[in-house]
């Protein structure tokens, strides 16, 4: 049972603004569409997206160095519902990921998680060909620090065409479940389920680690958490 997350307790109204999310979303759909409109999108692929057997042996000739691919992946799709399904993830969990952590430290936790859902889908098969593209990796991240962050944070979601308003830990967890599953079956259905399952643990770590002082995980006494002159202070 997977749900598809629309928006959390409001959308648009953030204490601070989430520069870099909005930032991270123009940005992929930009690439997107410039790929589509020079009709370069199998090109921008070979050239720019990761290759596990490239990575592990050192090197693709015509692409660009291999650990360089670890982040221009994380910024190319394969077709519209491929970009608007990670960044709408991203727009519902994000903005509440870069209010706790700040900007700055926002992108680099987000391009870390990146980086570590692409060694993950590596680690799972060094010796693949399959070019891994997508932002996913990346937002599995930081679904996993929303997770941590605010498990009981209600969210609005559709259940097919049913609109649903429920706690963060069922949309999440069902999806988090569902990656480990395929992954472990290596389901073969054009999905990176091992880059999600790579991008979620090192979400969940990094953001275990990087959190400012004072902000507790798995706290669903606090719905609705702020921060207030650079600590966190609950509502």
């Amino acid at each position: 049972m997977v749900f598809m997350p629309l928006w959390d307790h409001n959308p648009l109204k953030w204490p601070t603004p989430p520069y870099v999310m909005w930032l991270l979303v123009l940005v992929n759909f930009g690439v997107f569409f410039y790929q589509v409109g020079t009709g370069q999108i199998d090109q921008a692929d070979r050239f720019a997206g990761l290759v596990p057997v490239a990575l592990w042996n050192g090197g693709n000739p015509g692409a660009l160095p291999s650990p360089l691919t670890l982040v221009t992946s994380l910024f190319l799709h394969g077709n519209f519902m491929h970009v608007f399904g990670n960044m709408l993830f991203l727009f519902v969990f994000g903005d509440d990921i870069e209010e706790v952590l700040g900007h700055w430290r926002f992108l680099g936790f987000y391009l870390a998680c990146g980086i570590g859902a692409g060694l993950a889908f590596v680690l799972s098969d060094p010796g693949s060909k399959t070019v891994l593209i997508g932002a996913s990796g990346a937002v599995a991240g930081v679904i996993a620090a929303y997770l941590l962050f605010r498990p009981c944070a209600k969210v609005t979601c559709l259940l097919g065409l049913i609109p649903l308003r429920i706690r963060a830990y069922w949309v999440i967890g069902s999806w988090a479940i569902w990656q480990v599953i395929e992954a472990s079956l290596r389901t073969q259905d054009g999905v990176a389920y091992w880059a999600h399952v790579g991008g979620l643990v090192t979400g969940a770590a990094l953001f275990a680690v990087l959190r400012p002082a004072g902000v507790k995980l798995f706290d669903c006494v606090h719905s609705e958490p702020a921060i207030v002159a650079g600590h966190f202070d609950p509502l």
